[in-house]
């Protein structure tokens, strides 16, 4: 058994060592806590997460491009149409504008 200082120290640097270690430990308490009530907070705001929000974006950027397609086969096909019954094409509507 050491005595003396270095026994004192040895028990100080122990001490510190226990104490860093309860330290990250409540720290990682708090952390997960604070992540769970922010989770919860979200979730009663009915906030989307990124990923779905993302999808969903995706799946407007497509039907919107679908749309735009579309919209050129039924000028086209009324275009044939007018000249199949010889009737003059019909006069040009104002086409909506794409929402940004």
């Amino acid at each position: 058994m050491s005595t003396g200082p270095n026994r004192i120290l040895d028990e100080f640097a122990k001490l510190m060592t226990d104490a860093a270690g309860a330290a990250q430990g409540v720290r990682r308490e708090v952390e997960g806590a604070f992540k769970g009530q922010a989770e919860r907070i979200l979730n009663s705001m009915d906030v989307v997460q990124r990923e779905e929000f993302e999808a969903v974006r995706d799946m407007a950027v497509k039907a919107r491009e679908d749309n735009i397609q579309l919209a050129a086969r039924v000028e086209a096909l009324e275009e044939r149409l007018a000249e199949l019954t010889g009737q003059a094409t019909p006069a040009a509507s104002p086409k909506p504008r794409a929402k940004k």
